[in-house]
């Protein structure tokens, strides 16, 4: 009996919790309804992130995701969010740590802010100067203010990043592996992958240039690959020049 006893309460304990049904349902709505405006107007989405955020984590922690027949959350996000989860993610990011901040200012400075000052939250804790990074917020543009965050958070100066997205065959991966592979021996193993592609298109394009006499465009690939060299390289090639003036 006692063992049966302890199999019946511990299945008791792991059943999900039984939501509001009136309530789920208008929270499922409420997504949908922002989510349609999100494919026809960026400037709604923009101003009603912060609800989503909020709609999204009661989703999560009531498990209104069941009422769609679903076996996940995760399952939830791919269907309302085909494109990226990691959106969703950022918008709940929002709403779950930047609760010192009002709605109505995060609204102003709008998602995109917002994701990055959840960084500064998560790094500064209890110390999160809420009231200065929304006067950053609201009076820096965007790129300028992700290099603010950017340098509050490694304490120096980041250069503003883009990600790059493009198709190759598994044919082609053999030479474009090799080539970062050399380009990383030249310049450093701590030189990311990304300085290495730069490098193999400056010299690319050093030599297509010299070829059409553009000294403009010769001049800024010479530059470029001459700063990604390693410092002991560097100061010996402008040694160099700097001999033959």
């Amino acid at each position: 009996m006692i063992g049966l006893t302890n199999l019946w309460f511990d299945a008791r304990v792991s059943m999900p919790p039984q939501p509001n049904l009136r309530r789920a349902v208008f929270v499922l709505g409420k997504i949908d309804e922002i989510l349609a405006w999100d494919k026809e107007w960026d400037r709604e989405r923009d101003t009603r992130f912060v609800e989503l955020g909020r709609y999204l984590c009661e989703v999560r922690a009531r498990q209104y995701w069941r009422l769609d027949g679903l076996k996940s959350f995760d399952e939830f996000l791919e269907r309302r969010f085909p494109d990226s989860r990691r959106k969703a993610y950022y918008l709940m990011a929002v709403h779950e740590h930047l609760t010192r901040i009002p709605k109505h200012k995060l609204r102003e400075v709008g998602w995109t802010k917002a994701t990055e000052l959840v960084k500064v939250v998560r790094r500064d804790g209890e110390r999160f100067d809420s009231a200065g990074w929304i006067a950053k917020a609201q009076s820096l543009p965007k790129e300028a203010f992700k290099q603010e965050v950017g340098r509050h958070l490694t304490g120096q100066d980041s250069e503003a990043w883009e990600l790059l997205y493009f198709k190759v065959y598994k044919s082609q991966m053999q030479v474009i592996e090799r080539a970062l592979e050399i380009a990383g021996q030249m310049l450093g193993t701590e030189r990311s992958r990304g300085y290495c592609l730069e490098m193999i298109c400056a010299d690319f394009l050093a030599g297509a240039q010299l070829q059409k006499e553009a000294p403009d465009a010769l001049l800024l690939s010479i530059q470029r690959l001459v700063e990604m060299l390693p410092p002991a390289e560097k100061q010996s090639v402008l040694r160099q020049i700097g001999a033959k003036r």
